[in-house]
Formats: C-alpha cells, sequence, structure tokens
C-alpha cells in the first residue's frame, strides 16, 4: 500500500482541507515517471504534500496491453481532510 501524504502542519492549524487530483505518468515496472497538478486542492501546500509523496514514493501496477506491461496515465485524487488517520 501506498503512504499517505503527511498533512503539513502549517495546513493543518489553518484548517485547509481539499482534494488534489494528480495525473501520474506510470512506468512499465509501476515507478512514477512525473505527476503534475490536474486539478488544485486550493492549497499549495496540500497540493506540494502529494506531489511530493507521489512522485517519491508511490508505486503502481503497471497496465497491460495482452501480457505485456505498458506505460500508462492515471488519475489519482489524494484528499486531505482534518480529522481522518
Amino acid at each position: 500500500m501506498n503512504p499517505k501524504p503527511p498533512y503539513p502542519m502549517l495546513a493543518r492549524r489553518r484548517g485547509d482541507q481539499g482534494v488534489v487530483l494528480l495525473r501520474v505518468h506510470v512506468r512499465v515496472d509501476g515507478s512514477v515517471m512525473t505527476a503534475e497538478i490536474k486539478q488544485s486542492s486550493g492549497f499549495s501546500l496540500l497540493d506540494d504534500a502529494a506531489l511530493q509523496t507521489v512522485r517519491e514514493s508511490w508505486r503502481f501496477i503497471p497496465a497491460r496491453l495482452g501480457d505485456v506491461a505498458v506505460e500508462s496515465w492515471i488519475e489519482v485524487p489524494i484528499r486531505f481532510v482534518l480529522g481522518e488517520g
């Protein structure tokens, strides 16, 4: 399972919450080639935490075309909700 992004302390103190929608380019080995924000949460601290965690720590099951793993783009929503986790 991929780790949840840390909730930035300043964002927590300010009560920032939201959903970051990321567009992620997944390599044939399941690692992340690149990730970009498709839709912001409205808070740069949350957006940056989501991007950094996905880029540095996440792995995916690669898409397949028949029996062959292929690169693909996927969309990943990351929720930041105070009181969760």
